[in-house]
């Protein structure tokens, strides 16, 4: 089940969105807007607070506090209802599509009658939605991709909130008396960034109560079938979810069969045929006798076949058996491997947290470092300027190894502008312990102008990592258009560190991109892009998704010492 905090949050970001729409006051929405990604991101329960605890969340005012009060006792916000009835219930899922913000949804509504995206798919198909003002050939081709885009991401769930439920579902079951083992398998196991269905595998002797906790979450909208091996159902969500249980001595076999994707298990099966066996989810036999050779852990299985133990991560067929055969096998890059983060945001720009409290937090994740990375000045919205970017440095220099020993580098994020420059001259960047550079505009430049700028963002001497290259943004942007081998060689050619940025939104590089990205010798830095406390622990996505990108610790640069790390950082090779 969602987070109160997060399920709060989205009924803020609703209310924001529903005051545009209805014309109201924009300064009033972004408020609400602030407060939603404040209650989101607070590390504290909402359920345990009071309306005083409630308005010391940051960015919630007394308004705000009294509509959280009144939904935790009640369920039910009534100015959010009032302002429901206002606007046509499609209407705010067209603002869902990219590139059409209320102003677009309304004008649409208002002249065209439009208040569903089915409505709007319509209306472009028909060619009657170009020419209205704003709404020109290429703005309308931009929705209609906008459209399919939205369409696809509906297909499939974010790996984040699958995940939430599939442990929620793990725990649940696992915990139910005669369950001896119990885990979730499939692409959520494989930690694919967006998830089809959700598979769990028990083992009990018993099926029958195992079943039974299934059918009686609340999250289950609709029994899809019952049985004594396997139960079906869909959440509210319209998320699948699929529980077998299986003997606890097949366990192992029925893990590999669950987890690998297809074109795995059956580079698998091919192998086993080669030697006279045959491969199921109940274990791997010699085909003349029947003999059942190994099927209790999927150690043993794998042996059985001649192969060391596969990661989880690696099964998609895309050389892992290949390279464990020939004692190639990555040893992929662990969560306990990262020695620190290195892109991170405070309440100075976007964040919700203060520096301290955000230290602190890193601390007790145990790292050695943590790089402060807030927004340069170029990002008009953040209102950075030269002299907050000083004090916080003064600050950051104050506490460093104050939480732990943990050392605390001063870094920002700059913004990388249509042509490849950044944010601040040479001299005032030489001062910063690192820099992360990104786009965060200019996204429908063509192929050639994308690739040139993120070429010579490479080859400024104090660029040290592209955050986010492709800007994408997995439930609502498309990546930019850029030639991604020129700007990887560019990468390993320069020494800038690619990132792979493990918000769930994003993933960005994701695994096939890491894979090429690799082939020219780049090097990678694994961050969190937190801009608050809970997020610092996305990088168990941003480890699984380099995992799957073959990458090891010393292809990491936050895995190393920070002694090793300074000297990447001096990009000797462009600084002379």
């Amino acid at each position: 089940m969602a987070r109160l905090n997060d399920e709060v949050g989205a009924l803020l970001r609703e209310y924001a969105d529903l005051i545009l729409l209805t014309g109201g006051n924009a300064f009033r929405a972004r408020s609400y807007e602030k407060a939603a990604r404040s209650v989101g991101g607070y590390p504290e329960d909402l359920a345990r607070l009071d309306e005083d605890g409630i308005r010391q969340i940051p960015g919630v005012g007394d308004s705000t506090a009294a509509k959280i009060a009144e939904y935790l006792t009640t369920h039910r916000i009534l100015a959010l209802d009032a302002l429901r009835a206002k606007v046509p219930a499609g209407l705010r899922e067209i603002t869902a599509i990219p590139t059409v913000g209320p102003k677009t949804a309304v004008q649409l509504y208002r002249q065209l009658g439009i208040s569903s995206v089915d409505e709007l798919r319509a209306a472009i198909d028909a060619d009657k939605v170009k020419g209205l003002p704003g709404l020109g050939k290429r703005a309308v081709e931009n929705i209609r991709h906008g459209i399919e885009q939205v369409s696809r991401a509906g297909e499939r769930t974010l790996l984040s909130t699958a995940l939430d439920l599939a442990e929620e579902l793990v725990a649940a079951i696992g915990a139910v008396p005669g369950c001896s083992r119990c885990a979730y398998a499939g692409s959520v196991r494989r930690m694919r960034e967006t998830v089809g269905d959700i598979d769990v595998l028990a083992t009990a002797k018993d099926s029958g109560p195992l079943m039974a906790a299934l059918l009686d979450r609340p999250e289950v909208a609709d029994v899809i079938g019952s049985g004594p091996t396997k139960t079906s159902v869909r959440t509210d969500q319209g998320l699948q979810v699929d529980l077998r249980v299986v003997p606890p001595a097949d366990w192992g076999a029925a893990l590999i069969y669950f987890t690998g994707s297809r074109a795995h298990n059956i580079k698998l099966r091919g192998r086993a045929v080669k030697a006279g066996l045959k491969l199921s989810e109940y274990g791997l036999f010699e085909v003349e006798s029947g003999k059942k050779l190994a099927s209790r852990t999927e150690k043993e299985v794998y042996a059985a076949l001649g192969l060391p133990l596969i990661p989880p991560t690696l099964r998609e067929d895309r050389g892992e058996i290949e390279a464990a055969l020939a004692g190639e096998l990555p040893e992929v890059v662990r969560l306990k491997d990262l020695r620190g983060d290195l892109h991170t945001h405070t309440n100075l720009t976007d964040g919700l947290a203060s520096l301290e409290a955000m230290l602190e937090a890193a601390a007790g994740l145990g790292y050695q470092y943590y790089a402060v990375t807030d927004h340069a000045p170029n990002l008009a919205m953040q209102r950075m300027t030269d002299d907050k970017m000083l004090a916080q440095r003064e600050r950051a220099r104050a506490l460093d190894r104050s939480y732990g020993g943990m050392r605390v580098l001063h870094g920002t994020e700059l913004n990388i502008d249509a042509d490849g420059g950044v944010d601040w001259p040479a001299e005032f960047l030489a001062e910063f312990d690192l820099c992360v550079a990104s786009i965060h505009s200019s996204f429908t430049l063509d192929r050639a102008a994308q690739t040139r700028r993120l070429i010579r963002a490479c080859e400024n001497p104090y660029v040290n990592v592209i955050g986010h290259l492709t800007t994408r943004l997995l439930d609502r942007r498309q990546p930019i258009d850029v030639d991604l081998d020129a700007v990887f060689a560019a990468a390993g050619r320069t020494g800038t560190a690619l990132e792979v940025n493990a918000s769930p939104n994003r993933l960005d590089l994701n695994d096939e991109q890491i894979l090429a990205a690799r082939r020219h010798g780049v090097r990678f830095a694994i961050d969190s892009d937190a801009h608050s406390v809970p997020q610092l622990a996305n990088q168990r996505f941003g480890v699984a998704t380099a995992q799957r990108g073959w990458l090891g610790p010393e292809d990491v640069i936050n895995t190393w010492s920070l002694t090793r790390l300074r000297r990447f950082l001096r990009k000797p090779a462009l600084r002379g």
